[in-house]
């Protein structure tokens, strides 16, 4: 009896590290793991929305850093969290927008990748939304040689904010279909 229950923890171990890695990227504000996105971005569109009554806006832009004499091919796909589920997704530089209700959230950006050393590289932040007001986050996705990669969001300055937008392009995402 005893070697079954040792078998069965460790067969089972993996599972459960599985099950509480995902429990734990929903609590920082990620969505399911296996939900991937489609992200077109129009470079010619640079809007500012504005919230709408009794919500709070909150943009989320993309930067990415490499280095400068490397060549780089195509761009980091972003997936951003709200709460435990997606909301949307960023693709090389560019931004978009997503109406929160008041209160406490928690907002997360994880790298969409089918290659697990990168799906796993994430970042969540706290936050209260108040009504009426607009919230600024960047996600820098760091792929320079010198660094391991990374994946951080931070605040935006709200002035900053406005460089931003006229430098990026409009993201619009879906979810991919399985």
């Amino acid at each position: 009896m005893r070697r079954l229950l040792v078998l069965s923890l460790l067969f089972a171990s993996p599972l459960f590290a599985q099950d509480s890695q995902s429990a734990a990227r929903a609590a920082a504000g990620c969505g399911p793991d296996n939900v991937q996105f489609d992200v077109r971005v129009d470079k010619s569109q640079h809007p500012s929305p504005q919230p709408e009554s009794g919500k709070a806006l909150v943009y989320v832009f993309e930067e990415e850093r490499w280095d400068g004499d490397k060549t780089k091919i195509g761009a980091v796909t972003t997936r951003v969290g709200l709460d435990g589920a997606w909301v949307g997704a960023n693709h090389g530089q560019s931004y978009f927008t997503v109406a929160v209700d008041p209160g406490d959230h928690r907002i997360c950006s994880a790298w969409q990748s089918s290659l697990k050393r990168w799906s796993k590289l994430a970042s969540a932040a706290s936050f209260t939304a108040e009504s009426g007001k607009i919230l600024y986050y960047r996600v820098i996705v760091d792929e320079r040689t010198t660094h391991q990669p990374s994946i951080r969001l931070e605040p935006v300055d709200p002035a900053e904010a406005l460089l931003i937008i006229g430098n990026s392009g409009l993201s619009s995402s879906k979810p991919k279909k399985s």
